[in-house]
Parts: structure tokens; sequence; C-alpha cells
């Protein structure tokens, strides 16, 4: 954080990504003094009720048994093909006093949503919300379970665009070796938690903490893991861009060491996942129609491998079209 001017305080909230997203949103309501959270279409937060409530995917929604309440969604970034100026609904139904809005504590986003479908937000898109943010005394929650400890380039998702969130959550890879841990990251001035006020048994896991702090010092003493990351990056895209090609009813979309190869018939995108699995390849699929092929590589992958894995997948594409 120090070489990054980023003098967050750090809570341990629990084990799970979504113990981070429920103490973000909590401490968030605390501070405004409001009930209502912004998220945006194809948001993916977690799987406990208040994550669920600031989630669009409706098979998920679905599970909470309960309505899910005090969320509201706004277009993410391209949602509508860039037909529509950014922010133009949402600033809208805050600016008029017959919209029905209730004025949001905070607004929480993913710099690139995972489960939504790989949807890369413009670094304009998120530095415009950000403003958009401060203007209308609003938190700016950033998401980072999924994408942030490296997985787009930088240790944040957010640093290409240059913001600074007040809120932070982190799980995921934050570890480093695969244990459960999640951070949740505020400005100091938002540190208004009284003694106990959310507090519980398993906070922290010691061995998490010991294999975190290995791999900080092993990976991200200096710049070469984020230069590795956008390396293989490219030659994650070059390949992309030579399958999409070939294969009229793909695109593909992604940053640093995530991507997505989007196909019109969501049948064909589990028919690649399910034939690469037989050449030994795993995959998984994302969007709402899980149309999306996702590609998560381990960071630490060396060209070598990910050459086999981006073959394995462009032999998947053509031997199921």
């Amino acid at each position: 954080l120090r070489p990054r001017d980023l003098p967050y305080k750090v809570m341990f909230p629990g084990p799970t990504g979504t113990n981070a997203v429920e103490a973000a949103l909590k401490l968030a309501r605390k501070v405004k003094g409001r009930e209502s959270v912004v998220s945006f279409t194809n948001a993916f937060h977690g799987m406990s009720l208040g994550s669920l409530a600031v989630t669009g995917n409706a098979f998920k929604r679905a599970g909470a048994g309960i309505p899910l309440v005090h969320g509201t969604p706004m277009p993410f970034d391209n949602y509508f093909d860039g037909t529509v100026p950014d922010f133009l609904w949402f600033e809208r139904l805050l600016e008029d006093q017959g919209s029905g809005l209730n004025k949001p504590a905070a607004v929480i986003v993913e710099t690139v949503q995972g489960e939504g479908g790989i949807n890369v937000a413009r670094a304009e898109w998120l530095r415009a919300l950000q403003e958009l943010c401060h203007r209308q005394d609003m938190l700016l929650i950033v998401d980072d379970i999924q994408m942030g400890c490296g997985r787009t380039g930088g240790f944040f998702s957010f640093e290409e665009a240059g913001i600074v969130p007040d809120i932070v959550t982190l799980s995921k890879s934050i570890s480093g070796y695969g244990l459960p841990m999640s951070l949740c990251l505020f400005k100091p001035e938002l540190d208004i938690w009284e003694p106990g006020e959310h507090n519980g048994t398993f906070r922290g896991n010691n061995p998490a903490f010991v294999t975190a702090a290995a791999v900080l010092d092993a990976y991200w003493a200096d710049g070469q893991m984020e230069k590795q990351t956008l390396a293989r990056g490219e030659q994650v895209e070059q390949t992309l861009l030579a399958i999409c090609a070939e294969e009229p009813t793909a695109q593909f979309r992604g940053r640093g060491l995530v991507w997505g190869m989007e196909f019109e018939d969501p049948a064909r995108a589990s028919a690649v996942c399910a034939r690469a699995f037989q050449l030994g390849l795993l995959l998984e699929t994302s969007g709402p129609q899980s149309e999306v092929v996702k590609l998560l590589p381990p960071l630490t992958i060396t060209p070598e491998e990910l050459d086999e894995g981006l073959r394995t997948l462009a032999r998947s594409v053509r031997e199921t079209a």
C-alpha cells in the first residue's frame, strides 16, 4: 500500500470474499447513514444476502429465497453499446426528485466483471464514476476479489485508471496459496467501527497470513510480476485474435491474464469447455447465459505452458464447430 500511496486501513472480515463485501456494504451504510447501494448490470459480488442484493445474475439472486432489497442496478460500461452517454440514466435519477431513487450510500463496481462475462470497464469510465461519486457524496467501493492481486497486471485492477476507491475488497488470490482469506480496505477517515461492532470467530487465518506475506515478498517486491502478466496477456490476445479470425461467431475481450471468448450460441461455449476438459484443459463459462468461455491462467504460468493451453483452446474451438 505504501509504494502506491494508498493509506488504507486493513480489516480482516472473515475467510471468504462475500464476507469482505458484506463488511464494505455495512461500513458504507454506517458512514453515510443511508441504506441504498448502487451496483451494475451483470455484477457479481457474492452469495450471501447483502452481496446478492448487489448482484445482477437472476439465477444466483433467486437462491436467496427472500426479496433482495436496498440495491439498485445501473448500466455497466458499454451496456447500451455506446448509444447512450455514460451515466445519463444514473445522473438523471440522482437529480430528479421524482425518480423514486433513494440517495445511495455507495456505488460498488468491478473493474472487470468476471462472472458477468469478462466485461471490461474503460479507464475513462471508471474515472468518471469516481468523479460522480465525489460530486454526489457517495462512497466508491471497488470489488477486487477476483480481479485484484495482479490478475489484470497491476496489483489492484483500478491502478491503470488512476482512481482511489474509498473501500476495496480483496480475497481469492490474496493468500497466494489458495487458503481462505479476505480483506476489506478503507480510507482512515471511514474507520468509525465501534469495538466489537463487526466481529466474528474466524477473522483472519494464521496460515494464510504466512503464505500471503511470502507471496508479497517473492512476487511484488518489484515490478516484475506486473510486467510478466502483461506480457502473458499479449500472448493470449494474439492467439484469441487468430482464433476469432477463423470463427465468425466469436469475439473476445480482456486485460492482463483474464480473458473471455463470447459465442453467439451459449451451447457452443459449453461445448468448447467440455472438449477442452477432455483434452486436459480446465475452463469454465461465464456471462448471463453462460455464453463466454472464461480464461484465467495462473499468474505464474510459463510462456510454454500458456502456449500449450492456448493450442488446446484453439483445437477445442475447431472441433466443436
